[in-house]
């Protein structure tokens, strides 16, 4: 199995991007394999600088690079031995089973739908992520960013897509499915969330408890929480800036740790045809190698082929 990662993504690379391969090479030894795409005299000198220890990273070259400022869709296609873009074509064809980059998300974006595209049926790919819970779980939270308007069938499928990954990568047996809103009563909340409701209500593949309010965060109520990406944005944000917080005021506390972005590694791209996942722009090397094992728990688990056979249904 190989994993790779877009060596030039993020605002510390490539050198955090070559650190985090190293470290995320030394996880998987034995497992999968991490390839790095990226500009042959930048990254190239780094590995070298390792010496042994990044002696299993391959590297595939790359000419161009997606800045962050870019706009994702011109960039794309204006830039297309992109790191980014050569990294897709290497999921596509099936040479890498996932592709991670730090780099620009809306380009990020661009080319999962317009390379890998979406599983058929999905009306809309989202963005999740992971929320820890008070009992020690996980849960997965999405959309995050990826569709700021929504229709109420859209959410229906996020509840779908977030369902089949908590079950199969989390391993959760039965994951309940909750949909964020105003109030816990049925008839709570906006046009959209309230048709949504009524169709998580009765979707047989899904074990939907209701709606959820802010507070339901965190706690064991619901393992899935469905919104808008544009909630889903607001509440990521809010939850992040509560560790950095902390950190300032030099409180240590194990929950809120888990809080930290560095932990989670990054955010999957779900319903799509391949995995893709998506970290954040300050990354530093421990964030990279945890988004890194993060592709390989997806690729393992094979997440995608059951998101595909449930759609197909």
């Amino acid at each position: 199995m190989k994993i790779a990662l877009d060596a030039m993504g993020g605002d510390f690379a490539p050198q955090a991007a070559v650190a985090g391969a190293v470290l995320a090479a030394q996880q998987l030894a034995g497992k999968a394999q991490v390839v790095l795409i990226g500009t042959e005299e930048a990254v190239r000198p780094l590995l070298q600088e390792y010496g042994p220890a990044a002696a299993t990273l391959e590297l595939v070259p790359s000419t161009q690079v997606i800045e962050m400022g870019e706009h994702p869709a011109k960039a794309f296609q204006q830039k297309p031995d992109s790191s980014i873009a050569v990294g897709y074509r290497l999921l596509h064809s099936g040479t890498v089973e996932a592709f991670c980059s730090a780099g620009n998300t809306g380009a990020m974006l661009v080319g999962a739908m317009f390379t890998v595209k979406a599983v058929p049926g999905v009306l809309r790919p989202a963005i999740a992520n992971f929320v820890p819970k008070l009992d020690g779980g996980m849960g997965i939270m999405l959309d995050v960013g990826a569709n700021a308007d929504c229709k109420p069938e859209m959410l229906e499928q996020f509840g779908e897509l977030g369902s089949l990954y908590a079950q199969y990568v989390l391993g959760i047996a039965r994951p309940k499915v909750g949909l964020m809103s105003l109030g816990e009563e049925e008839g709570k909340g906006s046009a959209v969330t309230q048709a949504a409701h009524q169709l998580l209500k009765v979707n047989p593949h899904v074990h939907f408890i209701g709606n959820l309010e802010g507070r339901d965060l965190f706690n064991d109520k619901a393992d899935v929480i469905v919104c808008d990406g544009f909630t889903g944005n607001v509440i990521l944000k809010m939850a992040e800036s509560m560790y950095d917080i902390m950190v300032t005021r030099q409180l240590d506390d194990e929950f809120f740790a888990r809080v930290n972005y560095e932990t989670i590694g990054g955010s999957p791209i779900l319903g799509i045809n391949d995995n893709a996942i998506i970290g954040h722009g300050v990354s530093t090397p421990r964030a990279i190698c945890n988004m890194l094992m993060q592709g390989y728990q997806m690729a393992y688990a094979g997440i995608v082929d059951q998101i595909k056979d449930s759609f197909k249904s």
